[in-house]
């Protein structure tokens, strides 16, 4: 069996990013060959069976040419034409199974997962497919609604613990900001509008008339960057809150495991790798309920300021106890290994 994976490569960090990681790891480990071309705009040099190409040519030339059996393509967000063509090229070439890994949880809510039905593109393309994998049941069963057969529907969770791990050190500044400030609240994401980052921004000072020495660490990049910054440097509290930017997973993971609370606040949101991620990693989590949260999360009410107040001081009244690291197996990836075979077989 030789398997080849077509999605996000790390860098950046992001959940598809660290499940493409986590599968292509696991088979290697197994001695399947396991190769990946990188569908993004972020290019690398060529190595180690890792492909970036440039270009929808260069891209299709390496699925004539390179050799496997399973194509496993990995898709979040919003499925644009341009992905869906991809995927029709796929099940053109003869000789493999293609299998497609739905990310976005959050897809059964979106406009595109609402008004999914069988007599459209993504109808036609999803139904051409050897298997789809979807990350919570909801995914499922948009799937049903579009008429894919219901023995190539497969319900695979993400994994629970990280690629990497938590790095030893973080950067001098990250690491003056928390040493400086507790308790410690950290959030990860895109700095996109759909991730409710004012909310934290303007809550964080009402926490402040309870814990004065408070900090927010917001670590990520994106489009309302220079206006997030703008918004925190006319707060009386600026000093309180650090914009880290892109930090590396490791970083990223380290900064996570020395904070007090984790933040997720969204106005549209799947299953969010981060969020458990700091499950893992004993940290107590607050997120926005989009009903497809992991057991034990702290959930608040969609762009509620005082819901999320609430629960904040409410997980800072209570006594600090010792973390716990939650047990990661590796039930997931075996599935998927196990869906692999079984389409070799057929």
């Amino acid at each position: 069996m030789r398997v080849l994976q077509l999605g996000p490569y790390p860098p950046p960090h992001g959940g598809i990013q660290t499940n493409i990681v986590l599968i292509r790891r696991y088979l290697l480990d197994r001695e399947i060959p396991c190769a990946v071309i990188n569908i993004t705009r972020h290019r690398k040099p060529n190595g180690d069976d890792l492909y970036y190409p440039k270009s929808a040519a260069g891209l299709i030339r390496l699925l004539l040419t390179l050799d496997y059996d399973i194509i496993h393509l990995h898709f979040g967000g919003i499925i644009t034409n341009r992905l869906l063509t991809l995927a029709l090229i796929c099940t053109l070439i003869p000789g493999n199974k293609v299998v497609l890994t739905l990310h976005s949880g959050g897809y059964p809510e979106s406009e595109q997962g609402r008004n999914a039905n069988p007599n459209t593109l993504q109808g036609f393309v999803f139904r051409r497919l050897d298997a789809i994998i979807g990350v919570n049941a909801a995914v499922i069963e948009v799937f049903r609604k579009i008429r894919v057969r219901e023995q190539r529907l497969r319900l695979i969770e993400p994994h629970a613990a990280s690629a990497v791990r938590p790095s030893d050190s973080i950067s001098p500044e990250i690491k003056r900001f928390v040493e400086s400030h507790r308790p410690l609240l950290t959030t990860v994401g895109l700095l996109e509008p759909e991730y409710d980052l004012s909310l934290q921004v303007g809550v964080l000072g009402r926490v402040l008339e309870q814990h004065a020495n408070a900090g927010l660490l917001i670590i990520g990049s994106g489009s309302i960057a220079d206006r997030l910054e703008r918004e925190i440097a006319r707060a009386s509290y600026s000093h309180n809150v650090m914009l880290a930017g892109d930090v590396p997973h490791a970083e990223t993971l380290r900064a996570i495991e020395e904070s007090d609370l984790f933040l997720r606040t969204t106005l549209y949101d799947g299953d969010s790798l981060s969020v458990r991620e700091a499950l893992h990693l004993g940290v107590p989590v607050i997120a926005t309920d989009n009903r497809m949260r992991p057991s034990g999360v702290v959930l608040v009410p969609r762009s509620d300021a005082e819901a999320l107040r609430l629960a904040i001081c409410d997980q800072l009244s209570r006594p600090a106890t010792q973390r716990t690291h939650l047990c990661a197996d590796e039930a997931n990836l075996e599935a998927i290994l196990g869906l692999y075979r079984d389409l070799i077989r057929e």
